[in-house]
């Protein structure tokens, strides 16, 4: 079994094939979603298929534009059991809006906490401390996607319990692979960001996780088939904390 923990599933030209392909790869997909609105839709390309989970979020980078979709997102969080792409961005372009991003992060995460916990998919590009600061005594599991931060917010999230999902985008570049390499075994999970991630010019698929596996087989020194029984493990992990929250 592999596994992609962070697609835009619902994002690429033809959703309902990349899904049906993922189903027969006997990948474990975490569909997340940018909006509350997309999550019907989203939650469609799921059917019938038990290894695609689907993500109740709200994308920091689209905050400014649609705060007032979280009526709908306090409505949908029952029926979600993960929640993301949520989070913060501080890059230029977005810190303009960083007012209205808090304002909605901090909405989710007293709804999420006040629900019970889930796990989440979370966004920290520029803003990892912040974001850090944020999921202070919230209930849930946090993955940190594409996780940029420095050393020091990188061992400040690992004591507090975050996970971390890398994808091939991210390992290619060196300071990923420093990041990675200071990450326990145990708190690594495989992404893609698709398709808004891309190697080589090409949008990556799901399956494409695949290839962080064979960049962490280099790192860790342990063989392919030994990195995908740790990710294997870590993802029974991750999901038996969820049944906790």
């Amino acid at each position: 079994m592999s596994m992609d923990m962070h697609c835009h599933l619902d994002l690429y030209p033809d959703p309902f094939e990349v899904a049906k392909l993922c189903d027969e790869r006997g990948i474990y997909v975490l569909s997340v979603t940018t909006t509350p609105k997309a999550w019907y839709g989203t939650k469609k390309l799921a059917t019938g298929y038990k290894r695609i989970q689907t993500s109740l979020g709200l994308h920091p980078q689209l905050a400014h534009q649609r705060s007032h979709e979280l009526e709908l997102f306090d409505h949908l969080l029952p029926d979600a059991k993960y929640v993301g792409e949520i989070g913060l961005d501080g890059r230029k372009g977005y810190k303009e809006h960083w007012e209205v991003q808090l304002k909605v992060f901090r909405h989710i995460l007293k709804q999420v906490n006040h629900s019970g916990g889930r796990i989440m998919t979370i966004h920290s590009r520029a803003s990892a401390s912040q974001v850090l600061d944020e999921l202070e005594g919230v209930e849930g599991v946090p993955i940190l996607h594409w996780f940029s931060g420095t050393k020091s917010e990188l061992k400040r999230a690992l004591s507090m319990g975050c996970w971390f999902s890398i994808g091939p985008a991210m390992i290619e570049t060196k300071r990923g692979k420093e990041l990675v390499s200071i990450i326990p075994k145990n708190r690594v999970l495989i992404e893609t960001d698709g398709p808004f991630a891309k190697l080589k010019g090409l949008p990556l698929m799901p399956w494409d996780a695949n290839q962080a596996s064979q960049i962490l087989s280099e790192i860790w020194k342990n063989s392919l088939i030994e990195v995908n029984e740790i990710l294997i493990c870590n993802l029974k992990a991750l999901l038996a904390q969820n049944k906790s929250c």
